[in-house]
């Protein structure tokens, strides 16, 4: 950090990103520089076969060319080593380095040619050994060569030109007004072009129509709105996060204060009992797990599930039932019945139509709960992730709330396609014609529990009893009004430290702040914070106590941008502005702040203990708000604890504990 700058571009690479694949090309250059010169000495003199003399030459020439590449690599490693990550200065001389080292590429080029030549000439009748011995060698130079190229694709930076002028010319640009506005609109232009091409390259095996092209173009000037205000490379994000989550860590492990621990009882929010609300969650999540179809019940059942499935794909008819879409051998469908326990005549509807703003979902009888379950699938298809990252806000009026309300663009275009599919096709006018007295409930997990909120939300009016429980919704679904309006019929459920549940625009602008910060601030080289975080996150053990700058420090100070922050920062977007509470702008975010549906369930792990073939988990639960969710952390479990087996674990636990006191 800042970006390298050579051959008059910018790279997405920093000039202390050498170090650790400089020192494993090291240590590789040195085990093969001692073995030629191992086979240079004990063959010496003994050359004299048919092309020797050219073996003896390329051998002389191997060593030396072998050697300045150690000497270069030496000398690039060690430049890298230097400084922090925001003091660049005394890395300054890494880009000559690495000029000496890509130079001292073509002379190898040439020579592994001059090998390959020489192993595939049939007039060469020299020992075994040294044949062999050359063979490697040629495979070895020809193996790093390629590997250099897949690196330079790698850090290339399709706007490096364009950054490069505009990350380096500071204010000090001698240029008009307009000539800098139409520049930074061209810069601008040009990366959510090029995002736009990488997401199209992502989703080039599915088909295309005009609502794709219009998710990519908001998607690419998405990424582009966040990624452009910093000079950021990938290794600093790594690096961020290793510091973030030891930070973490440490803050967990000090004593709070009694009113700084958040309590929530279900009294206060008005809710019913805690126990009965799990119960009804580990019931329901059955369904939300469900809807995920065959991909997830071979994920649970690996050993068994396709034998089950191969075995039922073939006698079992689906003529009971009205089903949309592909579901190819039936092993979707299969799938659902086997995680549910129903029966064919069960369910009313089921749709495996997938497009984006467009996701499956089906509608069953539950005659246990007496309840018509409509369960959404989650994220499953590029499709479906397009419609995830598809954040942009949109309306939604509703006659009983005063203002309007703020929600996510793409779910709620999902939940539209739902609600379309449900009231206009008759699907819930049939369901109630079979059971008149059951009551609405609504599930889903992940993209399917935040399309189930939007979509009981819509509902409501028609059916007042309804109820909708969200496993694991995205964080930025609802603004303030709507979510409080959800209180009364949405229950979320989220455990631990689920990434999804915290995904919002202005948390990923406050997690930005954050690693621009502390990264800005450690006082300790790239290489060490990255070595210790895989350390820390492989084998646990205590957080280091990285010293930072900011150590003694007045904390008031840390609410002006510091001069290593300020160096990282190209220009600060709304957000970030907003993020700082003592900004004298007070500029209003680009994104409204959005929250998690309903009532809020936290399941926290309490203590885990793994045996040889099985693993007994702990879990505690409470009540708790959105303000809890307002920030992302950092945890090897950020992302295990969003899986649908995991949470439908958690609740299954919960429950029987439930139960087991109850009868108690």
């Amino acid at each position: 950090m800042p970006g390298l700058v050579v051959f008059g571009r910018r790279w997405a690479v920093g000039s202390d990103d050498f170090v650790l694949p400089g020192a494993f090309e090291l240590f590789v250059r040195l085990v093969w520089w001692i073995g030629i010169l191992a086979l240079y000495i004990v063959h010496k003199g003994r050359f004299n076969c048919p092309g020797g003399g050219l073996l003896h030459s390329y051998l002389l020439v191997l060593l030396v060319l072998l050697a300045s590449i150690i000497c270069a690599l030496s000398a690039l490693v060690y430049a890298s080593m230097q400084g922090t990550i925001s003091n660049p200065g005394p890395r300054k001389s890494v880009p000559k380095l690495l000029y000496a080292r890509l130079l001292l590429s073509f002379p190898e080029f040439i020579w592994a040619v001059v090998g390959a030549v020489w192993v595939s000439d049939s007039s060469v009748h020299c020992e075994k050994t040294v044949i062999n011995v050359i063979i490697g060698t040629v495979i070895a130079s020809w193996v790093i060569i390629i590997f250099t190229i897949i690196g330079v694709v790698i850090a290339f930076d399709p706007l490096g030109g364009k950054k490069t002028f505009y990350l380096t010319g500071g204010e000090n640009r001698n240029l008009e007004s307009s000539q800098t506005e139409q520049l930074l609109y061209n810069v601008k232009n040009a990366a959510t072009r090029v995002w736009e091409k990488r997401i199209r390259l992502l989703c080039c095996c599915i088909v295309q129509d005009d609502d794709h092209r219009v998710a990519f173009t908001s998607i690419a000037e998405l990424f582009h709105t966040y990624f452009s205000d910093t000079d950021l490379v990938p290794s600093d994000i790594a690096a961020g996060l290793a510091l973030l989550h030891q930070e973490q860590d440490k803050m967990e492990s000090c004593p709070k204060e009694p009113e700084d621990v958040p309590c929530y009882s279900p009294s206060s929010l008005g809710t019913d009992d805690l126990g009965i609300e799990l119960e009804n969650a580990a019931h329901y999540m059955v369904f939300a797990a469900a809807a995920y179809g065959w991909p997830y019940y071979i994920y649970t059942n690996p050993f068994t599930a396709v034998f089950k499935l191969g075995a039922d794909c073939c006698r079992n008819r689906r003529t009971d039932s009205d089903i949309t879409g592909s579901d190819r051998h039936n092993f979707h469908f299969g799938s659902i019945l086997k995680i549910t326990g129903l029966q064919y005549r069960d369910f009313i509807h089921i749709s495996f139509h997938n497009k984006i703003y467009e996701i499956p979902f089906f509608v069953a009888l539950d005659h246990k709960k007496e309840a018509i379950v409509v369960a959404v699938r989650g994220t499953l298809s590029f499709e479906d992730i397009l419609t995830d990252l598809s954040a942009d806000c949109e309306d939604l009026t509703l006659e009983d709330l005063l203002e309007n309300g703020f929600v996510h663009k793409g779910i709620t275009q999902a939940a539209n396609y739902i609600c379309r599919k449900l009231i206009n096709d008759g699907i819930l006018n049939k369901a109630f014609t079979i059971a008149p007295e059951y009551k609405l409930m609504i599930v889903g997990h992940s993209l399917g529990g935040g399309t189930a909120s939007v979509l009981a939300i819509m509902l409501r009016n028609s059916f007042p009893t309804l109820r909708c429980y969200a496993f694991s919704p995205p964080g930025g679904l609802l603004s303030k009004s709507l979510a409080d309006y959800t209180k009364h019929f949405i229950v979320s459920v989220i455990v631990g430290k689920d990434l999804v549940a915290r995904l919002s625009m202005p948390n990923m602008e406050d997690l930005k702040r954050r690693i621009v910060r502390i990264v800005a601030n450690c006082n300790r080289p790239k290489y060490q914070i990255l070595l210790h975080g895989c350390w820390y996150e492989v084998c646990g053990g205590n957080p280091d106590n990285f010293p930072t700058e900011l150590d003694g420090r007045n904390q008031n100070a840390l609410t002006q941008p510091l001069l290593a922050e300020e160096s990282l920062m190209v220009h600060r977007s709304p957000s970030y502005n907003a993020l700082e509470e003592e900004s004298r702008l007070h500029s209003p975010p680009q994104y409204p702040q959005l929250y998690l549906p309903g009532k809020i369930i936290h399941i926290v792990e309490e203590s885990s203990s793994r045996g040889l073939c099985s693993s007994d988990t702990k879990y505690t639960a409470r009540w708790s708000n959105e303000r809890a969710f307002s920030s992302i952390l950092i945890s090897p479990k950020m992302v295990t604890d969003h899986m649908p087996d995991v949470v439908l674990k958690a609740l299954r636990s919960l429950s029987q504990e439930h139960r087991s006191c109850m009868s108690c």
